[in-house]
């Protein structure tokens, strides 16, 4: 019982960090995507590239191969190349659908199983709150970076400044 609430609980968390992430890609040109801040951050294309070798990595064959594949180059993730928006767009979608998939194919039972990431054993429940810690971590990245660019025309994704009393009258008076 736990096992499944634990799932479903997992599916709905990171549906909500790959909104977030989706509304800021959403509000962003090809030339945006590619923007880096001064200094090496990364831009928002190589969080992509980075997180979607990463999902797919981790989650091709999830129970029966080690989540760091041979084909998977980490350090090719964060080098900038010219790729067209669609294809970045793409990347994200394909990482997130990549691991989302293979997290509904789970079974209760599955969550103590023992899984491999780079040779080192983990219960499936570990290395799905691993994920859980690593993706959320990058898409706030993402968010704050298109944040940066857009500047004041950023649309806030969630409760926007000075409008807290609001939202709870809003959502108190729904309660009602």
């Amino acid at each position: 019982m736990i096992g499944k609430i634990f799932l479903d609980s997992v599916l709905k968390r990171f549906a909500y960090y790959k909104s977030l992430g989706d509304q800021t890609i959403g509000a962003l040109t090809a030339a945006q995507l590619h923007w880096q801040p001064e200094g090496e951050p990364n831009s928002i294309y190589l969080i992509i590239k980075h997180m979607s070798g990463n999902m797919r990595s981790r989650w091709t064959d999830f129970l029966t191969s080690d989540g760091e594949k041979p084909w998977r180059n980490r350090d090719v993730e964060f080098e900038a190349d010219e790729i067209p928006e669609a294809t970045i767009r793409q990347l994200w979608e394909d990482g997130w659908k990549c691991m989302l998939d293979a997290i509904a194919a789970l079974q209760p039972e599955d969550l103590e199983k023992t899984v491999y990431i780079r040779s080192e054993p983990h219960i499936a429940l570990d290395a799905i709150n691993r994920q859980l810690a690593h993706l959320p971590y990058h898409v706030g990245q993402i968010v704050y970076i298109g944040k940066m660019i857009k500047k004041n025309d950023w649309q806030s994704l969630s409760i926007p400044k000075g409008k807290s009393q609001d939202f709870n009258q809003e959502m108190f008076g729904k309660k009602q």
